[in-house]
């Protein structure tokens, strides 16, 4: 089985955990565009979705898929997304797609977080993957110094600007013991607008596609 089919199957598996007459938060990435395309088969049975990106709200739309305002929402049960890495205490790491900064605050928003990946994307330590770190643009060489006192090597992402107008700086090198510490740490550097570690709000369902079928982690 391919790497793709196993996120499909990940990604399918998610319409169980969709209530009916809903509004559902969705993500970014290739494992999220598997679950557009299952979230249009039940589509007269949802009232809309939230998007985190321009690239899946015209996923969405092409699909028939009504697109909502998240300012016009106070609450809905919940969102779905994938994750570059995630560990056993459902903490990721998530922005391969630069949409990191929408994706948290939808995430912040839904009632439960549900995420979807292949088996690859499982670790024990957070941070082979570089993390991504989302910057307002005059302030990404201030922020890559302080970076480094962290013990990362930032990367400017070279031709890459947030749905935000912002950049993507992807520090390498980091080995993230303590996740929930590092992301409120990264964060609180000015001109930092938020970074790709995911522990204040882990998701609360991880669906893992494998070769074995899908495993439902709670």
């Amino acid at each position: 089985m391919t790497q793709d089919e196993m996120k499909k199957n990940a990604a399918w598996a998610a319409l169980e955990f969709i209530p009916r007459n809903t509004i559902v938060g969705v993500g970014t990435g290739s494992t999220v565009n598997h679950f557009i395309d299952a979230l249009a088969s039940i589509k007269q049975d949802i009232k809309g979705a939230v998007s985190s990106s321009v690239q899946s709200t015209e996923k969405l739309i092409a699909l028939g898929i009504e697109v909502l305002d998240l300012n016009d929402i106070a609450s809905f049960s919940v969102y779905v997304d994938g994750a570059d890495e995630i560990n056993r205490q459902k903490q990721m790491i998530k922005g391969g797609g630069a949409a990191l900064t929408r994706e948290k605050i939808v995430a912040a928003v839904a009632d439960s977080f549900i995420c979807i990946v292949d088996s690859s994307k499982q670790v024990e330590v957070l941070g082979k993957f570089p993390l991504p770190v989302e910057v307002i643009p005059m302030a990404s060489a201030y922020v890559s110094r302080e970076l480094i006192k962290l013990g990362g090597r930032p990367v400017l992402r070279a031709g890459v600007t947030t749905d935000n107008g912002n950049v993507i700086l992807d520090v390498h090198d980091l080995t993230i013991s303590q996740p929930l510490q590092l992301e409120q740490h990264i964060n609180s550097i000015v001109g930092v607008v938020t970074n790709g570690i995911f522990a204040q709000r882990a998701a609360d369902i991880v669906l893992v596609g494998s070769a074995n079928g899908t495993q439902v982690i709670r």
